[in-house]
């Protein structure tokens, strides 16, 4: 390839990068642009995890062999058994560059004699003898510099038939390792956007936007296969009071302690999404689980909320598609009904929660489902909600 021709492909991976819309769609995108911009016939990235001593790849892309997944979810490496990597995690390029890419071939030595230099004869044996493993006959290694820390490498392999990479397609790997960081740079300040935009700032869970969105999705799930989409309403009580007698710093401590209980409890429901929709009102939304598994759950939050040496407890709500509560066209009907049926639970000042679709009964914390069990209970009757307010 030209010059002219790595010119293009240098462009090339900046615009796919640049258009991807999630991290795992940009490291593809690193990693297929290396793999075309320098010939090759594999490509890998991956990140080093200092706290973990791990070198974790992210994605393999072009030829892969047994064992290889394009997006592995457990393929590491121990540091101590590359030695280059364990130098270039204790260097800084503040100032700019980084450092040079490298080329392996499967014809080197397996072994170190001794310590060597990177890039150096036989310095990353391991290299080489993954390479006589996999059946490829050459790599470059281009350690990407992110922030002025080395971040990760970049990975490029080809087979034993194809001519072996030489110093040009070194320094190319090392041009192209600093277009990945400036994509993954920007990749980062995108998803940092991102999450800042669905989570609510004091308490870490996710916000209004972020329940809407997830619930549309649920309904969706719910009218196209038929799954159940729970939805649970808080209301936290007391936390007027608290504010007005011991301070806001006080409100804060006491909205940060319940959603920590809101998120022990959660985690209990598989992929259950806890938010905070503002002020003293909280949710918890469910796909999957049954109607009897939310409510243990909700029932559980209720009396340890009660415990909160803040505040007084929680008025909740609880409407489920797998109850008697008609056809729920959209995400707005299924919170309505949430929302009244926590409205039902405030008015008669109930210790547990109040289910849409089970006669407007308050489940007494006594009466609630032990953990895991699926059948049905006959709530004893609860004070009549106020007129209109069903």
């Amino acid at each position: 390839m030209g010059v002219d021709g790595r010119l293009r492909a240098i462009v090339q991976l900046s615009q796919a990068m640049a258009a991807a819309p999630t991290a795992i769609e940009s490291w593809r995108a690193a990693a297929h642009g290396a793999l075309e911009a320098l010939g090759g016939s594999f490509a890998a990235l991956s990140s080093w995890e200092r706290e973990l001593g791990h070198l974790r790849v992210l994605v393999n892309t072009g030829a892969r062999v047994a064992g290889e997944e394009e997006f592995p979810k457990d393929e590491t490496y121990p540091v101590h058994e590359f030695p280059e990597i364990a130098e270039f995690l204790h260097e800084r390029w503040a100032a700019g560059g980084g450092p040079q890419a490298w080329v392996e071939t499967a014809a080197g030595p397996a072994v170190v004699p001794a310590p060597g230099v990177p890039g150096g004869p036989g310095y990353n044996h391991q290299r080489v003898a993954a390479l006589r493993r996999r059946g490829r006959g050459c790599c470059v290694v281009a350690p990407i510099v992110l922030h002025g820390r080395a971040w990760g490498e970049l990975y490029v392999a080809r087979p034993p038939e194809a001519p072996l990479f030489d110093a040009a397609d070194a320094d190319f790997a090392t041009v192209i390792a600093s277009v990945v960081a400036a994509g993954i740079a920007q990749t980062e300040r995108l998803e940092e956007v991102r999450r800042l935009a669905f989570t609510d700032p004091l308490t870490g869970l996710a916000n209004r936007r972020a329940v809407d969105v997830r619930l549309d999705e649920a309904i969706g799930r719910h009218r196209e296969e038929g799954a159940v989409v729970s939805l649970v309403v808080c209301d936290l009580n007391g936390l007027k009071r608290v504010n007005d007698t011991q301070g806001h710093a006080a409100g804060d401590r006491l909205l940060e302690r319940f959603a920590t209980l809101l998120s022990v409890c959660g985690a209990r429901l598989p992929g259950a999404l806890v938010a905070r929709l503002g002020g003293d009102e909280f949710c918890l939304l469910t796909v999957g689980p049954t109607s009897d598994e939310v409510l243990a759950v909700a029932a559980d939050l209720c009396e340890r909320a009660a415990g909160l040496e803040l505040g007084e407890g929680v008025a909740c709500g609880i409407a489920s598609t797998g109850d008697p509560i008609g056809e729920v066209p959209s995400a707005r009907r299924l919170f309505r009904l949430a929302d009244a049926a926590q409205y039902r639970a405030k008015a008669a000042r109930a210790g547990g929660p109040v289910v849409a679709g089970r006669d407007g009964a308050v489940l007494r914390l006594a009466d609630a489902p032990a953990r895991g069990e699926g059948d049905r209970r006959r709530f004893r009757d609860a004070p009549p909600p106020p007129a209109g307010s069903a």
